[in-house]
C-alpha cells in the first residue's frame, strides 16, 4: 500500500481520476459507439445482441470467491478489479463483470461496492447511488405484481379467488428497514383493499432480481415472470402471476434494466456491472446476460460471487452455470491476514495486531474453502489481498500453508497499486488457466430430492453435521411435490459470517447443525430458497449506519462514501 493511498479516501481516489469517456471504452471492445445507449459521459448500456456464443465458449472466465468475511468484508470486489488491470498489464485482453450495489449496504455498514484505493470502478459515486436505475425498475416492476394482487382479491367480479392468507409475495424496497419486516395492509374501509398480513424485502432479495439475474432473453424473462408463484385459491389450487396477466407490464418495466452497464476501472479497462443480488439471501452474482456479454467481448473475464464460497461461489457453480452453460476456468479464494486472525479468535480490537497463532487457527477458515473449491474440480490461487498491517511473517505462513496443499498464494497490493500491484497475480491465474487445473463439474445433481441436495450442500460445504427442519419446513416439502419444483437447484438463506448457521461460530466449526427454518419459492427464477436459521430478507441498519458520515456540499461535492 503506498502513502498516497494511505491518506486519500476512495471516494478521493475516484473523483481525482482522470475518467475516459464511455465512448473510448467501447472502442476498446470493438463495439460501435452507435450501439451504446448513453447515461451522459462515463455510462451506457449495451444491446443484447452482442452476445455471440461462438465467442463467450472460448473466453477465460474466473471466478473471485473468499472466505468467510469480518463485517466490513475482505475486498472482494477490490480483487476482481485490481486482477482485471494486472491481466491487462500483463498484456491480456481482459474486463471485469460485477454485481450493482444495493443503496441497503451503501448507508448501512458496509459502505459502497466499487472496488476500492486504486482498484475501483468509476464512476463511482454514480455507481453507488442509482446507478442507471435498474434497481429502481427491478422495484417498480415487484411491486406491480403485489398491487395487482391486491386489486384482484379487491375485485368481485373478475378475481381469483386467491386465499389472502397464502399469498407469499411480497413488496420489495432498496434500503435496510426493520420495521418494514412484517406489517398490515388494506386498513382505512372496504375502498382501500382487503386487510391482511405482509410485508417487505429489500430489492436485492426480490425474485424479479433473481429472475432478471437468470433470464437469457426478453422471451425468458417474461417466461420466468409469469411463473412467479403468488399462493393459493381457497380451493388450494396454486397461482401463478401469469394468471394475472402480468408479466407483459412487468417486462416492460425491465426493458432497460435488461441490459448491461457499461463504465470502466481506474486504469480505464473495460467494466460491466449488471443486477444485485445478495448472496446469503439470494444466488449472489451478475446476470447471465452481463457475463456472456463480457465474455463475448474479452479473452477473460473475471466476475465475483458474493461473500464466502461457502454462499456466493457454490451458488455461482450449482445454480447460474447449469442454467446459463457457463464454465469458469479458474477459481479465486480472497484472504486476508486481518479476517484470518477474526476466525482464529481474534476481537474487533486485534484485527490490526499482528498475532500468528490467530493466524494458524484462522487458517482452518481458508483451508476448508479450498477443499470447497476442489470439490468443484478446481485447484484455486489464493489473493490474500494486502493491508498495510500485515507482518512478513504472518504472511509467509500463510503461503506457505497453501503450498502445502498444492494451492498458489499471492500477495494482492491492488488497492495502494493499482494493476501494477497485482501482476502476480495474474500470472498466478494465467499459470493455472494454461496448465488447465481447472475441471468445472456442479456438487450435486438436479434430479436428487431438495432433502439430498440440502444435505449435500450442508455437510460438503458446510462441514455440518446433520440437516434438521421445522414443522413449517416439512408441510412445505409435502407441498413441493404437488408444484413439480424437486428438480429445482437449492438456494441457501445462510448468515455468510459463519460457515454454520450461527455467525459466532467463526473458524471452521464442526459436529453443528443446519436448520432449515422454511422455504419460499421462487418457480419463476427456478430454484427453491431454503431460509436457514435467523436469517431475514429485509436487513436493518446497524446502530451507526454510515449514512451519517455522507454529506454533499452547495458545489456537489461529496463526502464520506466508500
Amino acid at each position: 500500500m503506498t502513502t498516497t493511498a494511505k491518506q486519500l479516501t476512495d471516494l478521493d481516489i475516484a473523483q481525482n481520476a482522470k475518467i475516459q469517456h464511455i465512448n473510448k471504452i467501447a472502442e476498446k471492445l470493438g463495439i460501435d459507439v452507435e450501439e451504446l445507449e448513453h447515461y451522459g459521459k462515463y455510462k451506457a448500456k449495451l444491446p443484447l445482441h452482442l452476445i455471440n456464443e461462438d465467442k463467450a465458449v472460448k473466453c477465460n472466465l474466473i471466478l473471485v470467491t473468499a472466505i468467510n468475511p469480518t463485517p466490513a468484508g475482505e475486498g472482494k470486489t477490490t480483487v476482481s478489479i485490481g486482477l482485471t488491470d494486472g491481466l491487462n498489464k500483463i498484456g491480456k485482453k481482459a474486463m471485469v463483470v460485477l454485481r450493482e450495489p444495493s443503496l441497503g449496504p451503501v448507508f448501512g455498514m458496509k459502505g459502497g461496492a466499487a472496488g476500492g484505493g486504486y482498484s475501483q470502478v468509476i464512476p463511482m459515486v454514480d455507481i453507488n447511488l442509482h446507478f442507471t436505475g435498474d434497481f429502481s425498475a427491478i422495484e417498480k416492476a415487484n411491486n406491480l405484481l403485489a398491487a395487482l394482487i391486491d386489486n384482484n382479491i379487491q375485485n368481485k367480479t373478475r378475481n381469483l379467488n386467491i386465499d389472502p392468507r397464502t399469498i407469499v409475495w411480497k413488496r420489495v424496497m432498496d434500503m435496510n428497514d426493520r420495521s418494514l419486516r412484517d406489517i398490515i395492509i388494506g386498513l382505512g374501509g372496504t375502498a382501500n383493499g382487503i386487510p391482511r398480513e405482509t410485508g417487505f424485502n429489500i430489492t436485492a432479495a426480490s425474485e424479479v432480481m433473481a429472475i432478471l439475474c437468470l433470464s437469457k432473453d426478453f422471451a425468458d424473462l417474461k417466461k420466468r415472470l409469469g411463473n412467479i408463484f403468488i399462493g393459493y385459491t381457497f380451493d388450494k389450487r396454486p397461482v401463478f402471476a401469469r394468471e394475472l396477466k402480468a408479466e407483459g407490464a412487468m417486462a416492460l418495466l425491465l426493458k432497460d434494466a435488461i441490459k448491461p452497464n457499461l463504465v470502466q476501472t481506474l486504469e480505464g479497462n473495460p467494466a460491466i456491472i449488471h443486477c444485485g443480488p445478495f448472496a446469503n439471501i439470494a444466488q449472489g452474482t451478475n446476470s447471465i446476460i452481463a457475463t456472456k456479454t463480457g465474455m463475448s467481448l474479452s479473452d477473460y473475464v473475471v466476475t465475483e460471487a458474493g461473500f464466502g464460497a461457502d454462499m456466493g461461489a457454490e451458488k455461482f457453480l450449482d445454480i447460474k452455470c447449469p442454467i446459463a452453460g457457463i464454465k469458469p476456468k479458474a477459481v479465486v479464494i480472497v484472504a486476508t491476514i486481518r479476517a484470518l486472525r477474526h476466525h482464529g479468535g481474534a476481537r474487533p480490537e486485534e484485527y490490526n495486531t499482528a498475532n500468528l497463532v490467530y493466524i494458524k487457527k484462522g487458517f482452518e477458515n481458508l483451508e476448508k474453502h479450498i477443499e470447497n473449491c476442489k470439490k468443484f474440480g478446481f485447484t484455486p490461487v489464493v489473493a490474500l489481498n494486502s493491508f498495510y498491517t500485515d507482518t512478513d511473517v504472518e504472511v509467509n505462513y500463510v503461503i506457505e500453508k497453501c503450498a502445502s496443499h498444492g494451492v498458489k498464494a499471492v500477495v494482492s497490493k491492488g488497492w495502494g497499486e493499482g494493476g501494477n500491484g497485482t501482476k502476480n497475480l495474474a500470472q498466478a491465474v494465467v499459470n493455472e488457466i494454461e496448465n488447465k487445473s481447472g475441471n468445472y463439474r456442479q456438487l450435486y445433481d438436479w434430479s436428487l430430492s431438495i432433502e439430498d441436495k440440502i444435505k449435500k450442500i450442508a455437510t460438503e460445504i458446510y462441514g455440518a453435521a446433520d440437516v434438521t427442519y421445522s414443522p413449517k419446513a416439512k408441510t412445505q416439502l409435502k407441498e413441493f411435490a404437488k408444484l413439480g419444483v424437486n428438480a429445482f437447484p437449492v438456494c441457501m438463506a445462510k448468515t455468510q459470517k459463519s460457515l454454520s448457521d450461527d455467525e459466532k461460530k467463526v473458524g471452521r466449526p464442526t459436529g453443528f447443525t443446519i436448520n432449515i427454518r422454511e422455504f419460499e419459492l421462487a418457480v419463476g427464477a427456478g430454484f427453491v430458497v431454503a431460509i436457514v436459521g435467523d436469517m431475514m430478507r429485509m436487513p436493518g441498519l446497524p446502530t451507526i449506519p454510515a449514512s451519517e458520515g455522507m454529506d454533499i456540499d452547495n458545489n456537489g461535492n461529496i463526502t464520506g462514501l466508500s
